[in-house]
């Protein structure tokens, strides 16, 4: 998991998991003192209605609805897919747990890396965000919390 190279930076991370779930704590959930977040953290069904893209999953697991309809998992909000893909143990407990908050954060930093692969440079920060989620506004969002995070602005 780790890459010296990438440079993404704990305020990014932060700012995604303002934006996403309010530091895991959106609808009131919770966080236990080692990360897990209870009640876990759903998005709305990913099938095609309400501006959302349809994203169907193509095994029957706990990570989509009973009909295979997915939904944006976790503190970090991963799509069932890319959980699957991105996922890592973070707190070694033996679990690669989408709602565990340490297993989320250091899971968004690799999908990031690999994605934007030098978050040093404004192109690769751009392109990593947009591969998290393709929305200008939602990069002007990570942009405007991390930029608050840097300069002190307390989670």
């Amino acid at each position: 998991m780790e890459n010296p190279k990438c440079h993404v930076a704990w305020p990014t991370l932060a700012a995604i998991g303002q934006i996403e779930s309010h530091h895991g704590t959106y609808r009131h959930a919770a966080l236990a003192s080692n990360g897990d977040v209870r009640p876990p953290i759903r998005g709305v069904r990913l099938d095609g209605t309400g501006g959302t893209m349809r994203i169907i999953e193509s095994e029957q697991t706990e990570l989509a609805d009973d009909d295979g309809v997915a939904r944006a998992m976790g503190p970090m909000q991963f799509i069932p897919e890319t959980w699957r893909l991105y996922g890592v143990d973070a707190n070694n407990d033996g679990k690669v747990d989408v709602d565990n908050i340490d297993d989320a954060a250091l899971s968004a930093a690799g999908y990031l890396c690999w994605s934007g692969k030098n978050l040093a440079t404004p192109r690769g920060w751009i392109t990593a965000l947009h591969a998290y989620n393709d929305s200008t506004q939602y990069a002007r969002a990570v942009r405007d919390w991390a930029t608050a995070y840097a300069a002190g602005h307390p989670l």
